[in-house]
C-alpha cells in the first residue's frame, strides 16, 4: 500500500502568484523542540520566463555565501528545477519580510559590488559543474529583480 504524499509546490497555483517574493511554505517541528522553516524563493515569474543555468547557478555559489553572512541559521538555498527562484531553508521562524530583506541585500551585493574573485566554489575540484557559470548573467538577473523588487507576499506584491 503506497502513502499518499502532497508536495506542497505542487500544490500551488503557479498563475496566481506575482514574482519576486519570498512565501512561507511551511514550519516543520523537531522531535526536541527545534523548527526549520522552508520559504519559496521565487525570483522570476513562472511560466514567463525562467533564469539560464549559468547564471543560476553563480547566484546559488554566492547566496550559499552572501546569506550566512548575513543571518544566522541558515541550512540550504537550492535552486528550483524550474529556474524561476530557489528554496530556502533556516532553523528557527524569520519572517517572510526579514528573509526578503537579506536576499534583496544579496543582490544588491551580487549586482554592484561582486567580482569574479568574489564568487566561491568555481574550480574543477570545488563544484560539480565548474564550467557553467557566469557572472555576467548573475548582475543582470540581480538587477531587474531588484528593479521590481522583493514582495513579502506572493499573491499581492508588497515591497518596502
Amino acid at each position: 500500500m503506497s502513502k499518499k504524499v502532497i508536495v506542497e509546490s505542487f500544490e500551488l497555483d503557479h498563475t496566481a502568484v506575482k514574482a519576486p517574493y519570498v512565501r512561507l511554505i511551511s514550519e516543520e517541528y523537531g522531535p526536541k523542540g527545534d523548527v526549520i522553516t522552508n520559504f519559496d524563493i521565487r525570483l522570476i515569474q513562472p511560466n514567463h520566463n525562467a533564469m539560464d543555468t549559468a547564471g543560476l547557478h553563480t547566484i546559488e555559489h554566492l547566496l550559499a555565501k552572501l546569506i550566512r553572512q548575513r543571518m544566522e541559521g541558515m541550512i540550504d538555498c537550492s535552486p528550483f528545477g524550474c529556474r524561476t527562484g530557489f528554496h530556502m531553508i533556516v532553523w528557527g521562524q524569520p519572517t517572510a519580510e526579514e528573509i526578503a530583506h537579506v536576499i534583496s541585500d544579496c543582490l544588491l551585493e551580487i549586482a554592484e559590488r561582486t567580482s569574479w574573485e568574489d564568487v566561491p566554489g568555481t574550480t574543477i575540484e570545488s563544484c560539480g559543474n565548474y564550467k557553467d557559470h557566469s557572472l555576467h548573467s548573475a548582475k543582470e538577473w540581480a538587477k531587474l529583480i531588484l528593479e521590481q523588487g522583493i514582495s513579502s507576499n506572493a499573491f499581492d506584491r508588497q515591497v518596502k
